[in-house]
């Protein structure tokens, strides 16, 4: 193997390990203890559920960006320039400073700090909290290192503590497995939490400062850059199944155990604090500190490379990357749960569009002769849209209940298969089709 060929292989590990810990942040974290915890003896078909949103469509979005581009807007552009710039705006600021980064803030401080300390004083808080602002600050000012930083340092370690946890839940695991939700309502639950995670959107955001650090790397040409991907994505995809498996099965054996624990960070920490005692704390907050913050420094990356190539280099991506940081910041004193009742409606929303929008970016020139993409992520749009008012605010929709896969959460999918078809046949403008 040539010297060149070595460094490539070693480029796509570095690459790999940093896409795993870019996606695995809060919400993958707390997530997957809660699903087992209310599956109980179902928690297998939860986690299937949650990883096959999760880790299945984030990386099928991955390598449809290094495809193309490794723009957001190869994948979203199919339904017109205008609407996909709407779309990816949207996508980059939920997954950006009104949602995500500000919740790894949040997460890490409540489950590393508090946790060990519950009656720890609100100055103490907005004081935590800026100070992890300001280091991910410093490791994401210089672009070109963010990759780096995270892959050859930061996951490692992130890796290791979550192999210390799993394994001590394995060998001797807090109970045994009861009975939990009947296997519709798991599956429910899985797909929501898949939502939660963010990382079918974060995924389109990573994906612009993963492909420029796979050239950098000598993948030059779109082929072998897909190629690179594809590595990278199954390094990743294999880390988060096993840490999503062993999670999911750690909260399982605690349903007899914990009596209605309804707080996710909470199951997380009683969970360690049982396992590992007080030294168990500690490596909670490790995992945690690392988890959430390689999380923020790509996304808050991710973030100002979009704007700064939104706004075609007239602000810098310095410049953006302080103004990301300090309004994450303020964001962030809102508190963890405020954060995750917020983004459930609006992920609800996004994420049967973008996941339509990455399938369709696989046959994108075929299907820019006609409206399929957009007839489909209309129509899905407007079934979220009922479920959403449905579920957050109670209204009453009773045609909701007669969709298929409805109590699965899923009742989206066969009416937006149905607009799609009829998209399919009917033609599009030459116009519209070239701009797009």
């Amino acid at each position: 193997m040539t010297e060149q060929k070595q460094k490539q292989k070693g480029g796509i590990i570095v690459i790999g390990f940093a896409l795993f810990a870019m996606f695995f942040g809060a919400g993958n974290l707390i997530f997957p203890p809660m699903l087992g915890y209310l599956g109980g003896t179902n928690w297998i078909l939860g986690f299937i559920a949650f990883a096959g949103v999760d880790v299945g469509i984030a990386a099928l979005a991955v390598y449809a960006m290094s495809r193309g581009d490794g723009t957001v807007a190869f994948v979203t552009n199919i339904i017109g320039d205008k609407l996909g710039v709407v779309i990816n705006t949207a996508v980059v600021l939920c997954i950006g400073p009104f949602l995500a980064i500000p919740r790894t803030g949040t997460t890490t401080f409540e489950m590393a700090v508090q946790s060990i300390n519950p009656d720890i004083s609100r100055v103490a808080e907005v004081i935590f909290l800026f100070a992890f602002f300001a280091v991910t600050l410093l490791l994401t000012i210089r672009q070109s290192k963010v990759i780096d930083i995270i892959g050859k340092i930061l996951t490692p370690l992130l890796v290791i503590s979550l192999i210390v946890l799993i394994i001590k839940g394995v060998v001797t695991p807090i109970g045994e497995i009861g009975a939990g939700m009947d296997a519709a309502s798991v599956v429910n639950t899985g797909i929501v939490n898949g939502y939660q995670t963010m990382d079918v959107l974060a995924a389109l955001c990573f994906s612009i400062i993963i492909v420029e650090s796979a050239r950098k790397k000598g993948y030059e040409g779109r082929k072998e850059c897909s190629r690179a991907m594809m590595g990278a994505c199954g390094i990743s995809a294999v880390l988060l199944l096993f840490v999503y498996g062993g999670l999911t099965f750690l909260g399982a054996t605690t349903i007899d155990v914990y009596p209605e624990v309804t707080d996710n960070a909470k199951l997380l920490s009683m969970i360690i604090q049982d396992l590992l005692g007080f030294g168990g704390m500690v490596l909670l907050g490790i995992i945690v500190g690392l988890a959430c913050l390689t999380t923020s420094i790509g996304l808050t990356s991710a973030t100002a490379s979009y704007f700064e190539t939104l706004f075609k280099g007239k602000v810098s991506y310095k410049t953006l990357v302080v103004v990301v940081t300090v309004f994450s910041f303020a964001v962030s004193n809102i508190g963890l749960n405020q954060i995750i009742a917020i983004a459930s409606p609006i992920l609800s929303l996004l994420y049967p569009v973008v996941i339509i929008l990455v399938i369709c970016s696989f046959f994108k020139d075929r299907l820019l002769r006609c409206y399929l993409p957009g007839a489909a992520c209309l129509v899905a749009f407007v079934i979220t849209c009922f479920d959403t008012l449905h579920s957050t605010f109670g209204m009453n929709f009773s045609f909701l209940e007669m969709l298929p896969l409805d109590s699965m959460g899923l009742g989206w999918v066969l009416p937006t298969v149905i607009g799609g078809l009829i998209g399919f046949f009917v033609p599009r403008k030459a116009k519209a089709a070239e701009e797009a």
